[in-house]
């Protein structure tokens, strides 16, 4: 006698098997433990005009790990552990003024031909304004600006740089966060203002997602998995659509944290971001001298 859709000797329904966590293949290439070719290309890097460098702007969400990239890439170049920038174990943000990094290059006596700016968190209390990031990336701030939560540079001030260069101006911006982020309504608020400025000023976009090796086993255990786990891949499209930056345009990396020695996947995912910045930002530099030599409009 059948006991409803199953006899009584029929086993069970089984539930469908859980997806794999790994997708059969990277969505993203990545060469690694064959870094010496990206390393080459931004060690003989120059950009388009003599005597230029190329300005990344980092902003992002305080203890997003900015200071920490910046940090990281000194440490890839220089083949060993480096802490330029100071970083914080905190929640608050550390950098408290506008600063140039320049990164040495291993004959000591010349630096690479780009520059790192970090910059106050975005906290929504306490935070870097707006309207501040507006003025960096225009070129009107001075390294060693204070800045003040409560109002923004002011065009009598010593730090305000009235006659900026093509130095001076950012080319390249750079949004840094980490998957344990989750932004307010009033962070996205901010980061869109930013961008819409950088976009009016024709300024290409990055993002950088840090300390991906805390999101899930499989990329603690191997960071080359990054590009394999579903879940990861689903957190950056959830990224790129709350902040409009596309994925190509969106690089998963793990910063030097607590290692003492260099570890090639780590400097495989920050070679991979640094190539990507330094170029676009070349290009951005190129555009401009295109339009200047068109209009004499851009110095």
């Amino acid at each position: 006698m059948m006991g409803g859709l199953f006899s009584s000797s029929d086993p069970p329904p089984q539930p469908p098997p859980p997806s794999p966590p790994l997708l059969s293949e990277p969505w993203r290439t990545i060469h690694w433990g064959d870094n010496q070719s990206a390393l080459q290309h931004v060690k003989d890097y120059k950009p388009p005009t003599e005597g230029q460098h190329i300005r990344i702007l980092l902003y992002g969400p305080s203890g997003a790990g900015k200071s920490s990239f910046i940090n990281s890439v000194q440490s890839v170049l220089q083949g060993k552990m480096c802490s330029q920038a100071l970083v914080d174990n905190v929640s608050l943000s550390f950098t408290r003024q506008y600063t140039t990094y320049k990164i040495p290059k291993e004959d000591g006596q010349s630096f690479y031909p780009f520059v790192f700016n970090d910059i106050r968190g975005l906290e929504i209390r306490d935070g870097v304004l707006v309207d501040d990031i507006k003025l960096v990336l225009r070129g009107h701030m001075r390294d060693g600006y204070k800045f003040n939560p409560a109002s923004t540079l002011s065009e009598d001030d010593l730090f305000y740089n009235k006659n900026p260069s093509t130095n001076d101006r950012v080319h390249i911006l750079v949004l840094v966060t980490n998957t344990e982020f989750v932004m307010d309504a009033e962070t996205v608020q901010k980061i869109q203002e930013i961008r819409m400025e950088a976009s009016d000023l024709d300024i290409p976009q990055v993002a950088i997602v840090t300390k991906i090796d805390e999101i899930c086993p499989e990329i603690t255990d191997n960071l080359q998995n990054v590009y394999k786990v579903k879940y990861m891949k689903e957190k950056m499209e959830q990224f790129s659509a709350e902040v409009g930056i596309p994925m190509t345009s969106i690089f998963p990396v793990k910063n030097y944290h607590e290692e003492i020695d260099i570890n090639s996947d780590i400097d495989s995912l920050i070679l991979s971001a640094l190539k990507h910045i330094i170029t676009t930002g070349g290009d951005h530099v190129n555009f401009k001298k295109t339009q200047s030599e068109c209009s004499g409009t851009w110095a």
